[in-house]
């Protein structure tokens, strides 16, 4: 074993190791951990969507805590504005004006998670400050260029509340490597955890009971491109991942069909060829956790949906029932297209 290999091997069980931390704190979400630490070693940013009180919070807080690094949060509200998370001011205590540095930029370079809370609360003015930071890493104040090397953003949004909300746009969920929905556990011991042992009923102390800072977060860049650089993927399964692609513009091409839409006037447009640079990514970072060196169509289905439902736009006719239409289009296009 080679000295790269060893690196590898070593950060890999800390990878397993932050992923069983949180899992102590947030139940019966196997799947959804393994998904957000993928987007994490992959340098990508995470988007959260669910009902109300499903854990979606707790989930990113305890991410952000055993990762380490400077944490800075905002709670997306109806008069929030690009402003608020640059700058914010104040009456000092000498009754003048004064002016202090927002979360997005008070810890300068040292910023590793930025969480944004319910993201579809916020305007889109917000949204587009925070497009800019997530795909540069960077953001203006102060007559100065402030940089965030080090920077992953969590969001959440609950898909319940339509009052006083802001759908995100195409341009700003293409930003986000993932779109997880996390539900209720589905095990009936974990749902009665849930409701009867106190543990889970004070999550500030939940989270807080997790080791703090698990992972040197300024080595976390370095890492994902090492797992980029040694994960090989092979040329059928570069094919596989390509016929996938183009199933995504043309479904009915490929035999894909839903009962009760005519597939073929679906699609505005397929993924974006980012967006398929994103799967493989993760889908390295994904073989890199269960211990190979190769990437396999079990690695590339298994952040499919997540990293590729979210960038598809559909027809105006059909895009308010995406939510309802991208699981069964993302099923009919895995069970259609051939895995070598």
């Amino acid at each position: 074993m080679d000295r790269n290999d060893a690196l590898l091997a070593d950060w890999r069980q800390r990878a397993l190791a932050l992923e069983a931390e949180v899992g102590k704190a947030v139940i019966g979400q196997e799947r959804i951990l393994r998904l957000v630490n993928t987007a994490v070693f992959a340098r990508g940013h995470v988007l959260l969507q669910g009902d109300v009180g499903v854990g979606k919070t707790t989930l990113l807080r305890a991410f952000a805590q055993v990762l380490g690094g400077a944490f800075a949060r905002t709670e997306g509200t109806v008069d929030l504005m690009p402003n608020d998370l640059v700058y914010y001011t104040y009456i000092s205590e000498e009754g003048r004006p004064a002016v202090e540095p927002g979360p997005l930029i008070r810890h300068g370079e040292d910023l590793a998670i930025f969480f944004f809370n319910e993201i579809n609360r916020a305007r889109p003015q917000v949204h587009a400050l925070l497009l800019r930071v997530m795909a540069e890493r960077s953001a203006s104040a102060f007559n100065r260029e402030f940089r965030f090397p080090h920077l992953l953003v969590f969001a959440d949004r609950n898909r319940v509340e339509r009052e006083e909300t802001f759908e995100i746009s195409s341009a700003a969920r293409d930003r986000f490597m993932m779109e997880i929905t996390i539900e209720p556990p589905a095990d009936e011991a974990m749902r009665r955890a849930l409701m009867f042992d106190p543990r889970f009923h004070d999550t500030d102390r939940l989270v807080g009971a997790l080791r703090p800072a698990m992972v040197e977060h300024r080595e976390l860049n370095g890492v994902a491109e090492a797992i980029q650089r040694s994960v090989q993927a092979s040329d059928a399964l570069q094919d596989y991942a390509l016929r996938l692609w183009r199933a995504t513009a043309e479904p009915q091409a490929f035999g894909v069909t839903l009962s009760d839409l005519d597939v073929a006037q679906l699609m505005l447009a397929g993924a974006s060829p980012r967006g398929m640079s994103l799967l493989l990514r993760a889908a390295r970072v994904a073989a890199w956790l269960e211990g190979r060196s190769y990437v396999t169509p079990e690695d590339v289905q298994a952040v499919f949906v997540e990293t590729i439902a979210h960038r598809l736009c559909y027809q105006p006719v059909y895009e308010l029932h995406r939510h309802e239409i991208s699981p069964r289009l993302m099923a009919g296009i895995l069970a259609a297209v051939a895995a070598p």
